[in-house]
């Protein structure tokens, strides 16, 4: 089953969110987070973002913007190492509390909690027609990419935050998506190089099969959007996505997950 969702999920999001700022990250997140502790959650889903970014870039790569990653990217590199020490320290902390529920017992540690509200509060956000359309002028390209970094660092959560700031930015449709990409991988590079040594200690209980496929599919996924779903709109599927999303918060605040 785990294969099944992983792996459907990696490619539907792959394809869906190849033109959208709300990215496969979003997507991703929560249908790991059914089947692995959330701090190895965001881990995985940072290395098939990060591959999958990878192969985004060699598709668009050569129409990004440079001095748009410079502006934004720097600023996103640093925080997002900010954001990944955050979630590892958070992940090392004991539950706060726990409570019996469904006969067993479940706990609410700390990292569940904020990233768990992060995701109720991304979620929230895309009910609002407000924030999908807001957008923000050139001069705050910084402070956009600091706040995307950290979030992404700590969440994943990067892709909304990212378009917004950019969407003002007199880009082209393919110096958009390719400077998102360029930006995607200096963010999922940076929170990796955090996530490693965390990774590294707990890599015997992996499910390096699941991985690689999940990989595979968002490759795949990739390859369709590039190729057909040039013209799609988003506001259905990430309302959709929204509800999952609140379902998935509201399971880790309350330790169910």
């Amino acid at each position: 089953m785990s294969y099944l969702i992983i792996c459907t999920v990696a490619l539907l999001a792959s394809a869906l969110t190849f033109f959208s700022g709300f990215g496969l990250g979003t997507l991703l997140l929560p249908a790991f987070a059914l089947f692995f502790p959330i701090e190895q959650a965001v881990a995985l889903t940072a290395i098939v973002h990060f591959l999958n970014s990878l192969f985004k870039l060699a598709l668009t790569g050569r129409h990004a913007d440079r001095r748009v990653v410079v502006r934004f990217g720097l600023p996103a590199i640093v925080m997002s190492f900010l954001g990944a020490w955050a979630l590892i320290w958070l992940a090392g902390i004991t539950p706060m509390f726990s409570y019996s529920a469904f006969g067993r017992v479940v706990s609410v540690t700390p990292v569940k909690l904020v990233v768990g509200l992060l995701l109720l509060l991304f979620a929230l956000l895309e009910f609002l027609p407000r924030f999908r359309s807001l957008s923000f002028g050139a001069q705050y390209m910084p402070l956009g990419g600091a706040l995307s970094g950290f979030f992404g660092g700590l969440s994943g959560m990067q892709g909304a935050l990212r378009s917004a700031f950019l969407s003002r930015a007199g880009l082209t449709k393919e110096a958009f998506i390719a400077t998102g990409v360029v930006i995607a991988c200096l963010i999922d590079f940076s929170r990796l190089a955090i996530y490693s040594t965390a990774l590294a200690r707990e890599s015997a209980g992996f499910d390096y099969g699941l991985l690689a496929a999940a990989v595979v599919a968002a490759f795949a996924g990739a390859a369709l959007g590039n190729s057909y779903l040039r013209k799609m709109t988003m506001p259905g599927i990430q309302r959709l996505v929204a509800v999952m999303l609140v379902v998935v918060a509201l399971g880790l605040v309350s330790g169910l997950l």
